[in-house]
């Protein structure tokens, strides 16, 4: 099943398709379809992880480096919604 992707980049409201084969989660889509390079982010994510206890320490990294970067309002449509 075919989901979209609905965000803002740089203030420009965007959506794009996303497929679980190609990308691992909506982050990493987004920023293929704008160009953006994530290998640094990618590793210092890892270590983060690795050094953290809970998910919610990656999450907020996540999300603050994704703003960062021109990122906003990043989210799932639901099935059908327009």
């Amino acid at each position: 099943m075919a989901h979209k992707v609905r965000y803002k980049f740089n203030g420009v409201a965007k959506e794009i398709s996303f497929s679980y084969s190609r990308h691992q989660n909506m982050h990493e889509a987004v920023a293929d379809a704008e160009g953006v390079d994530l290998s640094h982010f990618l590793q210092t994510e890892q270590q983060i992880a690795a050094i953290s206890k809970g998910k919610a320490t990656v999450r907020n990294f996540r999300d603050a480096e994704f703003i960062k970067m021109g990122f906003t309002e990043l989210y799932f449509l639901k099935n059908g919604q327009e």
